[in-house]
Parts: structure tokens; C-alpha cells; sequence
């Protein structure tokens, strides 16, 4: 249909429906769905473009979008691509100006902890080092000279290029940047080398001692029962001070947790953690099982009562995150198949569970060693 665009001739239109303006050669109006869209059509360097002006409505009306098209017609006649040069203008923001929107789009779309993370490398990292640069003109040179300047804490450093490879991918995706252009690509992360310390049975019976007189020096059974709950179950830290009543399931022996870091899941509970947990008593208006000091809330930071626990073990280089690795490798010894192993702690990739390899490992050859005895008794005998 050709005829002049008018705000009465755009309001009559039916969905699918699309008026071409009889003044302007390849203007346009069109309704798809509610929306009325203003588009131009022409061609440039003999290539067909279709450009949306926006939509019918302030600030755009039939009088604004035609004088719109007729300055787009005239760039796309001189060979220049309007697109090409709203992201060149877009581009030329900062990346800290531009950090704020990330935030709102993708930032806050992820974890608790994630966010907080997240902030916390463009607070202290990525802003002060690349801040004011437009992001047009970031490089690979930028991001791996940030990159070295983390090099002491290799896995932070390898944190904030996925972080910022994350933002470059959004870039582009909004236009501020042009595709498959992201600077991250080729920068060589840091080996990491994963720290590993599980407890010996001495020291977890002298950490049992620990905690009993804990409980009878300070009183804070919740302090004291979030950390037998994360020596008993493997579970992460968060998960166990978040963990709700509604979560558990002590009938079939289960923490059934809507959300955790790997997304939703069940922590299987045996025997002991079950009895830790029927002990607890249940504060009236609070929904957490290890009660914080503010009414209503859960227990935030275990680390001071953690600290002074660890020194009383004499265990002070052990990290609340290695009683996980302790639960694991204790699994890996009784005979837990890494795939099992993995069950319990939550893993979602395989790889996250090998670190425990060894262990199974070491008890395979263990076993090996001691049939191969045996056998060599009854078999070599005396010419052994």
C-alpha cells in the first residue's frame, strides 16, 4: 500500500500491514502485533538495507520519522552505513560509563555471589586499570597488560579475563563493539595450581575436641553445628548457612536446596548430620536453620568463631572449604567412585571432580599390593 504516511493512516493500520510513503521513496510504516515501527529502505554499494527508525509514539511521529529517512537515505546514497556509525558514536563511551549498563543487564541477573564477585574485579581491577579507555579502543595488549599485573594471584587474574570476556561478548551483542572482535581471545591464563588439604584422623578427632569445648566455652550452638554440618555432609559453605527448614527432609535424610551454586539439588544426610540437625531448635520467626544474631536472618560469617576454633585443633593452615575436600577424600578412600563422589558433593562436570583421582587411585594400588601378596604366596612359594 502506497500512499502518505499519516498519524491517522499509521493508527488505522492492522497487524502485518505496512504503508509506503508516497513523498519519501522507501519509508515506511508497519504494525507487528500493538507496535507501529518507522523503517527505511534502500539500497547501498548495491546491497539492500533495512533500517528501523523506531517506534510510532513520542519521540517518534510521521512528520519526525520522514525527516528521519530522508538523513538516513542520504547517508546510505553516500556509501556510509547509518549502523556503522551509531556504534562507532556508542563505542565511544568509556568502559566504565558503560559498566553501570552491564551491570543492570547482565550482572544482576546472575548468583548472589557471583555479583559480588563480579564488582568486586571492576571495582578494584578492572575500572582503575581500564576505566576511562572508550571501548572501541580497548586491545589485547590492555586487557593481558591487566592480566600481568594479577599475575601473584593467578587464579583472580584468570577469573577477571573471563569476566571481562563475558562483557566484550555482551558488547557485541548490543553493537557496541563489532562482532567476533573480542580482545580477550588468545591471552594464555595462568596455571592454577589447586590447593589441597585434607584432614588426617588425629587432627579431625583433635577438631571433634575443638568444637565440644567450643560449645562449652561461647554457647553459639549454631556456630558450632554449621561447621559439624559442613565436616558431615561436603556441602559448600553457603549452602549450609542459607539452608532453610523447609529444605530438609529428615524422614528420607535429605537438604533438598532449590538453589545452589551448580543450580538445584539434594545433599544426601547420613546418620550423624541427621542428629546434629534434629538438635537444633527451631527459633520461632526464623526460617534458617543456623540462626544469625539479627532477628530473622541467617549466620553470615563463620571465619572468627572458624579462626579460634582451628587454633584450639592446633589445624590453623586449614581453610573451612578443605573440610569439602576432607568429605571428598575420605569418599575416595572407602571405595566412592569419582562419578559417586561427584553425586555427593554436587559437581556438575567430571573434571571438577578428578582432583580426587589419585586418592582412588592410591587405594586401587593399595589393594593391589596386598592380593598381590597373597597370591605370590600360594603361587611362588618358597622361590620367591
Amino acid at each position: 500500500m502506497k500512499k502518505r504516511i499519516t498519524r491517522r493512516a499509521v493508527e488505522a493500520l492492522k497487524t502485518g500491514e505496512t504503508i509506503w510513503d508516497d513523498r519519501v521513496r522507501g519509508f515506511a510504516a508497519r504494525r507487528q502485533k500493538e507496535a507501529v515501527a518507522y523503517i527505511v529502505k534502500a539500497r547501498m554499494n548495491g546491497r539492500q538495507k533495512l533500517l528501523t527508525i523506531g517506534r510510532h509514539g513520542s519521540p517518534w511521529t510521521p512528520e519526525t520519522a520522514r525527516k528521519e529517512a530522508r538523513r538516513l537515505l542520504v547517508l546510505l546514497e553516500q556509501g556510509i552505513d547509518p549502523l556503522e556509525e551509531k556504534r562507532r558514536e556508542r563505542a565511544k563511551k568509556s568502559l566504565a560509563q558503560l559498566a553501570q549498563r552491564f551491570d543492570e543487564e547482565h550482572i544482576q541477573q546472575l548468583k548472589e555471589r557471583s555479583q559480588e564477585e563480579y564488582r568486586r574485579l571492576f571495582r578494584l581491577h578492572i575500572i582503575p586499570h581500564l576505566g576511562r579507555k572508550s571501548l572501541a579502543d580497548i586491545t589485547r595488549d590492555d586487557i593481558a597488560s591487566l592480566h600481568r599485573r594479577m599475575k601473584d594471584t593467578p587464579r583472580a587474574a584468570n577469573f577477571c579475563l573471563a569476566v571481562l570476556s563475558k562483557f566484550m561478548n555482551w558488547a557485541e551483542a548490543k553493537g557496541l563493539r563489532p562482532q567476533f572482535s573480542n580482545p580477550v581471545r588468545g591471552i594464555r591464563k595462568y596455571p592454577e595450581n589447586h590447593r589441597e588439604r585434607f584432614l588426617t584422623a588425629e587432627e579431625l578427632q583433635r577438631l571433634g575436641q575443638a568444637l565440644d569445648e567450643e560449645l562449652r566455652e561461647h554457647g553459639d550452638i549454631y556456630d558450632v553445628a554449621a561447621i559439624r554440618l559442613l565436616i558431615l555432609t561436603g556441602a559448600r559453605l553457603n549452602e549450609i548457612l542459607t539452608l532453610k527448614w523447609e529444605y530438609v527432609d529428615l524422614e528420607r535424610g535429605l537438604l533438598l536446596l532449590p538453589d545452589s551454586k551448580t543450580g538445584k539439588k539434594a545433599i544426601v544426610l547420613n546418620a550423624a548430620a541427621r542428629e546434629v540437625l534434629e538438635q537444633l531448635p527451631h527459633l520461632h520467626g526464623n526460617p534458617h536453620v543456623i540462626c544469625g544474631h539479627k532477628e530473622g536472618s541467617h549466620l553470615v560469617n563463620l571465619q572468627k568463631p572458624w579462626r579460634r576454633i582451628r587454633k584450639r585443633a592446633g589445624i590453623e593452615d586449614v581453610r573451612i572449604h578443605d573440610l569439602r575436600h576432607t568429605f571428598a577424600s575420605l569418599a575416595a578412600r572407602k571405595g566412592g567412585s569419582l562419578p559417586r563422589i561427584g553425586a555427593l558433593l554436587g559437581h556438575t562436570q567430571m573434571q571438577t571432580t578428578q582432583r580426587y583421582a589419585h586418592l582412588i587411585v592410591d587405594d586401587v594400588r593399595q589393594l593391589a599390593e596386598t592380593v598381590g601378596d597373597e597370591l605370590a604366596d600360594m603361587v611362588l612359594g618358597s622361590g620367591r
